[in-house]
């Protein structure tokens, strides 16, 4: 199997590019990567001398750029992954996010038709469907109405409807998977868990929006990419999968158990202005893909967010690289 990985530079396309490769000896991956602040080659340093990889630097928006790729290649599958994610960023700076995440996947998607690609897979994200009270029991199925309420998740929700229109209008082989939050090595500290270690260990100020009382489920990285894998190898073409682990917990709790295992003051904690239509709680349903593919997330959070945070104190000489202390809050 060939596979384009789109955006495969970042956190959760590296993941995944590391976990196909160490799985299967029969597979080639291209990954296609802008190399911006939350991408970087030391994402893949491990796999960038396999002979079953390849890498491409440049803009899913460069249309001769990438049929320069797709000409000389001959996909399987593309995954997009390719996404530009900081919600706060989205907010004050919102033409890149609709640039990159429309523009660039219909890009991607009008590759797919040109040259036979047999199959286009998204990476969507929850935050397409807007956030739930705290006391609302639900959660959000594949069928239910996108209510996005940030240019950001609009962004991401537009996407996922061209996905659908290119099936219905083209024939186009497409699936599309809406994760929860992720978490595990290689994640730019912009997002709150790498932020809480980091800030930690170098004894900084952790801020805490509002009163830290925003809910949210947590997928480790590792399941992400055991999910993927499933769908673009035994996913419906037209379907869409919601992925989650059932673990839900507000931030300032999660903040503090952190702050737990690394034996450090809460006093760390200091709470800042609530970001702008700041979403109170995600929870979505995933017992599709359970029902249907037989997946489900198995790791146990209290021993995945240990190695998580050893992950990163092991790797502190990354998080100088990727960082350049430009990003921590002081």
């Amino acid at each position: 199997m060939k596979i384009c990985v789109v955006g495969g530079a970042g956190f959760i396309g590296s993941n995944f590019i590391h976990y196909m490769i160490n799985k299967y000896r029969n597979i080639d991956i291209t990954c296609i990567d802008a190399l911006t602040y939350a991408g970087n080659l030391e994402n893949l340093e491990l796999v960038r001398q396999n002979i079953n990889f390849k890498f491409y630097r440049g803009n899913i928006l460069d249309i001769k750029f990438l049929e320069n790729i797709f000409q000389n290649e001959s996909f399987d599958v593309v995954i997009n992954y390719a996404a530009e994610s900081h919600v706060d960023k989205s907010i004050y700076n919102g033409q890149v996010f609709l640039e990159t995440n429309i523009i660039g996947t219909k890009n991607l998607m009008d590759m797919c038709l040109k040259y036979g690609v047999n199959k286009y897979h998204q990476i969507s994200t929850d935050e397409v469907y807007g956030d739930l009270r705290l006391d609302d029991g639900r959660s959000f199925k594949e069928c239910d109405i996108l209510k996005p309420s940030s240019p950001y998740s609009v962004s991401k929700a537009s996407a996922d409807m061209l996905v659908m229109s290119y099936f219905r209008m083209y024939k186009l082989h497409v699936t599309i998977s809406r994760c929860t939050n992720n978490y595990g090595s290689y994640q730019f500290p912009e997002k709150l868990i790498p932020i809480v270690i980091v800030n930690a260990v170098r004894e900084n100020k952790i801020p805490v929006y509002g009163d830290g009382s925003n809910v949210r489920d947590w997928v480790y990285v590792h399941d992400h990419s055991i999910a993927v894998d499933k769908i673009i190898r035994e996913g419906k073409t037209g379907e869409i999968y919601n992925i989650s682990s059932g673990y839900e917990i507000d931030n300032l709790s999660l903040i503090k158990k952190i702050l737990d295992i690394l034996n450090k003051d809460y006093s760390l904690i200091t709470y800042i202005d609530d970001r702008l239509g700041h979403d109170i709680k995600y929870s979505v349903d995933s017992s599709k893909i359970y029902s249907e593919l037989g997946f489900k997330c198995d790791t146990n959070f209290e021993v995945a967010i240990r190695s998580t945070i050893n992950w990163y104190l092991d790797n502190l000489n990354w998080v100088d690289l990727v960082l350049k202390d430009k990003y921590i809050e002081n």
